[in-house]
Protein backbone atom coordinates (compact mmCIF):
# COMPACT_ATOMS: atom_id res chain seq x y z
CA UNK A 1 0.00 0.00 0.00
CA UNK A 2 1.48 3.53 -0.89
CA UNK A 3 1.01 5.79 1.76
CA UNK A 4 1.68 9.29 2.28
CA UNK A 5 1.33 11.71 5.17
CA UNK A 6 0.33 16.12 4.83
CA UNK A 7 1.80 17.59 7.18
CA UNK A 8 0.63 20.92 8.72
CA UNK A 9 -1.02 23.47 11.18
CA UNK A 10 -4.25 23.59 8.93
CA UNK A 11 -5.08 26.66 11.20
CA UNK A 12 -7.88 26.28 9.63
CA UNK A 13 -7.48 24.53 6.48
CA UNK A 14 -7.52 26.66 3.27
CA UNK A 15 -8.39 25.78 -0.41
CA UNK A 16 -4.75 26.08 -1.56
CA UNK A 17 -4.36 22.60 1.50
CA UNK A 18 -6.99 21.15 -0.57
CA UNK A 19 -5.80 21.36 -3.74
CA UNK A 20 -2.19 19.56 -2.57
CA UNK A 21 -4.86 17.31 -0.61
CA UNK A 22 -6.90 16.32 -3.28
CA UNK A 23 -4.14 16.23 -5.79
CA UNK A 24 -1.84 13.75 -3.63
CA UNK A 25 -5.01 11.28 -2.63
CA UNK A 26 -5.27 10.69 -6.14
CA UNK A 27 -1.31 8.89 -6.04
CA UNK A 28 -1.66 7.15 -3.22
CA UNK A 29 -3.51 4.25 -1.46
CA UNK A 30 -4.05 6.74 1.52
CA UNK A 31 -2.95 9.74 2.66
CA UNK A 32 -2.88 11.28 6.30
CA UNK A 33 -3.47 14.97 6.72
CA UNK A 34 -1.09 15.16 9.83
CA UNK A 35 -2.21 17.64 12.14
CA UNK A 36 0.70 18.74 13.99
CA UNK A 37 0.43 20.03 18.01
CA UNK A 38 2.67 22.14 19.04
CA UNK A 39 2.08 23.62 22.41
CA UNK A 40 4.42 26.63 21.59
CA UNK A 41 2.77 27.83 19.14
CA UNK A 42 -0.32 30.09 19.81
CA UNK A 43 -3.74 28.87 17.25
CA UNK A 44 -7.09 29.64 16.54
CA UNK A 45 -8.50 26.30 16.72
CA UNK A 46 -7.71 23.45 18.79
CA UNK A 47 -6.31 20.38 17.44
CA UNK A 48 -9.46 18.72 17.63
CA UNK A 49 -11.20 21.59 16.19
CA UNK A 50 -9.13 21.03 13.23
CA UNK A 51 -9.03 17.76 12.71
CA UNK A 52 -12.93 17.83 12.56
CA UNK A 53 -13.13 20.55 9.93
CA UNK A 54 -10.54 18.46 7.56
CA UNK A 55 -12.51 15.79 8.26
CA UNK A 56 -15.79 17.67 6.84
CA UNK A 57 -14.01 19.38 4.09
CA UNK A 58 -12.31 15.77 2.95
CA UNK A 59 -15.51 13.65 3.47
CA UNK A 60 -15.43 12.80 -0.38
CA UNK A 61 -12.00 11.33 -0.77
CA UNK A 62 -12.76 8.08 0.85
CA UNK A 63 -8.66 7.56 1.03
CA UNK A 64 -8.06 10.48 3.55
CA UNK A 65 -8.01 10.01 6.92
CA UNK A 66 -7.00 12.38 9.57
CA UNK A 67 -4.72 12.45 12.50
CA UNK A 68 -2.59 14.13 14.77
CA UNK A 69 1.07 14.57 16.25
CA UNK A 70 3.43 15.64 18.89
CA UNK A 71 6.83 15.52 17.69
CA UNK A 72 9.07 14.82 14.59
CA UNK A 73 6.42 13.93 11.47
CA UNK A 74 9.34 11.80 10.69
CA UNK A 75 8.43 10.07 13.92
CA UNK A 76 4.74 9.56 13.78
CA UNK A 77 6.27 8.12 9.80
CA UNK A 78 8.02 5.12 11.28
CA UNK A 79 5.42 4.45 14.09
CA UNK A 80 2.79 4.26 11.21
CA UNK A 81 5.08 2.82 8.26
CA UNK A 82 4.82 5.48 5.82
CA UNK A 83 7.17 6.45 3.57
CA UNK A 84 5.93 9.48 1.76
CA UNK A 85 5.83 13.40 3.06
CA UNK A 86 3.58 15.33 0.91
CA UNK A 87 4.20 18.91 1.29
CA UNK A 88 2.93 21.70 -1.05
CA UNK A 89 5.28 24.54 -2.35
CA UNK A 90 3.68 28.01 -3.33
CA UNK A 91 7.05 29.81 -4.29
CA UNK A 92 10.30 29.26 -4.69
CA UNK A 93 11.47 31.05 -1.32
CA UNK A 94 9.35 27.36 0.18
CA UNK A 95 11.68 25.66 -1.56
CA UNK A 96 14.58 26.21 0.48
CA UNK A 97 13.38 25.73 3.72
CA UNK A 98 11.17 22.52 2.77
CA UNK A 99 14.83 21.18 1.32
CA UNK A 100 16.86 21.63 4.24
CA UNK A 101 13.99 19.89 5.82
CA UNK A 102 13.32 17.13 3.60
CA UNK A 103 17.43 16.49 3.85
CA UNK A 104 16.67 16.17 7.42
CA UNK A 105 13.66 14.06 7.24
CA UNK A 106 15.70 11.48 5.06
CA UNK A 107 18.94 11.71 6.82
CA UNK A 108 16.62 10.39 10.13
CA UNK A 109 14.62 8.12 8.62
CA UNK A 110 15.01 7.33 5.10
CA UNK A 111 11.46 9.00 4.69
CA UNK A 112 11.01 10.73 0.93
CA UNK A 113 9.63 14.08 0.66
CA UNK A 114 7.77 14.76 -2.55
CA UNK A 115 7.12 17.79 -3.49
CA UNK A 116 3.71 19.72 -5.11
CA UNK A 117 3.80 22.89 -6.54
CA UNK A 118 0.49 24.70 -5.21
CA UNK A 119 -1.70 25.52 -8.43
CA UNK A 120 -1.34 29.39 -9.22
CA UNK A 121 -4.41 30.08 -8.10
CA UNK A 122 -3.50 29.45 -4.69
CA UNK A 123 0.04 30.27 -4.58
CA UNK A 124 -0.44 33.45 -2.28
CA UNK A 125 -2.24 31.79 0.50
CA UNK A 126 -1.65 30.71 3.88
CA UNK A 127 -3.47 29.99 6.91
CA UNK A 128 -1.87 33.04 8.45
CA UNK A 129 -2.82 35.51 6.03
CA UNK A 130 -6.15 34.49 5.80
CA UNK A 131 -6.99 35.05 9.56
CA UNK A 132 -5.18 38.59 9.35
CA UNK A 133 -7.82 39.83 6.78
CA UNK A 134 -10.34 38.18 8.15
CA UNK A 135 -9.97 39.86 11.70
CA UNK A 136 -10.26 43.31 9.80
CA UNK A 137 -13.19 41.97 8.09
CA UNK A 138 -11.88 41.44 4.59
CA UNK A 139 -13.69 38.67 2.62
CA UNK A 140 -11.82 35.58 2.51
CA UNK A 141 -15.00 33.37 1.69
CA UNK A 142 -13.32 32.62 -1.56
CA UNK A 143 -9.62 31.13 -0.27
CA UNK A 144 -11.59 28.82 1.94
CA UNK A 145 -14.07 25.74 2.31
CA UNK A 146 -17.54 27.15 3.01
CA UNK A 147 -18.01 25.05 6.71
CA UNK A 148 -14.42 26.69 7.80
CA UNK A 149 -15.18 30.54 6.58
CA UNK A 150 -17.79 30.31 8.69
CA UNK A 151 -16.24 28.80 11.71
CA UNK A 152 -13.56 31.79 11.35
CA UNK A 153 -16.34 33.98 11.04
CA UNK A 154 -17.35 32.68 14.55
CA UNK A 155 -14.20 32.08 16.16
CA UNK A 156 -13.40 35.37 15.24
CA UNK A 157 -16.52 37.12 16.68
CA UNK A 158 -15.97 35.59 19.58
CA UNK A 159 -12.93 36.95 20.54
CA UNK A 160 -13.81 40.05 19.47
Amino acid sequence: MRRAVSPGSYDPVTNGHLDIVTRAAEVFDELVILVGINKSKKTLFTVDERMDMIREVTAHLPNVRVDSWHGLTVDYCRANDVKVIIKGLRAISDFDYELQQAQMNHQLSEVETLFMPTNPLHSFLSSSLVKEVATYQGDVAHLLPELVHERLLARLAERA
